[in-house]
């Protein structure tokens, strides 16, 4: 299913903008990322400060004084207690500065733990989907790239840190936005993408990165890389091929040497085969009384690619990276671990956190520290890459039509 969303920015938008970022281009500013706020909300609330406006595709349009409460019925729209048939809800007005929080949810949500509440700039599109009410927010790229920076990582990093993260998040999200230009929105705003922390004032560190970055993209064969990055590595990072099963010539294992000063560097866990045994459950195992878990295979850069549990119904032969989902993302951090023992509890030893594909952020904030550039870091993490100004990439990938 493909939707395209026209909405002109409000010049009260581009001049919040230009304030926010001055060094930043208009022609910048024009490309425009559409944000997924959510995908599942059965029930939602919009607020502003000031009185804005819900614009129906028909050209019809409400005033709404303070907030207003939007509900999904079926094949229709609740919007407080008027029943409409629009398809897509367009806000607008107010200052564009709105509060988003939903107030319930569907069981099918492809967003994974992602927030109930933002506070963002506009403007704001509601278009029902078949997992529930998505909301989208058209914003800025560079806007939008200030944001994931202030949410991955810390503003007091090195400038050459922060810098090679802004290309990176710029990178990822051209990247998606090419790949998923037949969904509703291009990404998520959550770790199930990049993490945004919505309408804020950013720091300056974070400005200068920005604008000393602007519109430059990791490219290869012209084309935006798939800019993966995750906390620590804590060893050499892996092969997109053992997490993904994505062949990609510059997401192969490099060393990282850098990152032994991250805080999950080393790591210990400990749970119960009652609940090891709950969540498979929930995920749709038919397990019976586990026995043992052990790791079974190992991808070349020695982290853990299946599992074996053993259980009184038959064994069951996990993923690494399934089992941390399972078990939680909170509990096993990554999937270069080893299992201590096996008893009343399962203790388990890792190393790094995340996926440890692409860059490694903790590595990067090392390698700025020993003085190294951004474009050296992203050389580094992101091999046989080059970087390119905007106007230079092609936009479509590869495998697309």
């Amino acid at each position: 299913m493909r939707v395209r969303f026209n909405i002109v920015l409000s010049s009260v938008f581009l001049i919040f903008s230009s304030v926010l970022f001055p060094a930043i281009s208009l022609a910048a500013s024009e490309h425009a990322i559409r944000l997924g706020l959510t995908d599942s909300a059965s029930i939602l609330s919009i607020h502003s400060s000031r009185p804005f406006f819900l614009k129906l595709t028909s050209g019809k349009q409400f005033k709404v004084s303070e907030s207003v409460t939007v509900k999904r019925q079926g094949e229709t729209l609740l919007l407080n207690s008027r029943t409409i048939t629009a398809s897509i809800v367009s806000v607008q007005g107010g200052g564009g500065v709105y509060g988003v929080k939903v107030l319930a949810s569907t069981d099918h949500s492809s967003a994974q733990k992602s927030n109930k509440e933002w506070m963002v700039r506009g403007p704001l599109e509601i278009h029902p989907v078949p997992s529930g009410l998505a909301v989208i927010n058209r914003i800025p790229l560079e806007t939008y790239v200030a944001g994931v920076v202030s949410g991955e990582v810390s503003p007091k990093w090195p400038l050459e840190a922060l810098k090679a993260q802004a290309v990176a998040a710029r990178t990822y999200v051209l990247y998606k936005q090419a790949e998923n230009r037949e969904q509703p929105f291009d990404v998520f705003a959550s770790v199930q993408d990049q993490v945004y922390h919505g309408h804020a004032v950013r720091k300056d560190s974070v400005l200068q990165a920005i604008t000393e970055t602007q519109g430059q993209v990791v490219t290869y064969d012209g084309r935006p890389i798939y800019a993966a990055y995750s906390s620590t590595a804590a060893g050499p990072t892996e092969d997109a091929l053992y997490v993904w099963a994505l062949d990609l010539p510059y997401l192969k294992g490099v060393d990282c040497p850098f990152d032994n000063q991250a805080p999950r560097y080393d790591w210990r866990t400990t749970f119960t085969f009652d609940y090891l045994e709950n969540q498979l459950r929930k995920e749709g195992y038919l397990v019976g009384t586990v026995a043992t878990l052990t790791p079974y295979t190992f991808t070349p850069s020695g982290r853990v690619d299946r599992v074996r549990l053993l259980h009184s119904r038959g064994e069951i032969i996990l993923r690494g990276q399934d089992l941390r989902r399972i078990v939680g993302y909170s509990k096993i951090f990554s999937t270069n671990f080893s299992i201590k023992s096996v008893g009343a509890e399962v203790e388990v030893v890792g190393h790094g956190a995340g996926h440890a594909v692409g860059m490694c952020q903790w590595g990067m904030r090392e390698m700025a520290e020993l003085g190294y550039d951004y474009q050296s870091i992203l050389r580094h993490y992101y091999p046989d890459t080059t970087l390119l100004p905007l106007s230079r990439v092609n936009l479509i990938l590869a495998n697309q039509p």
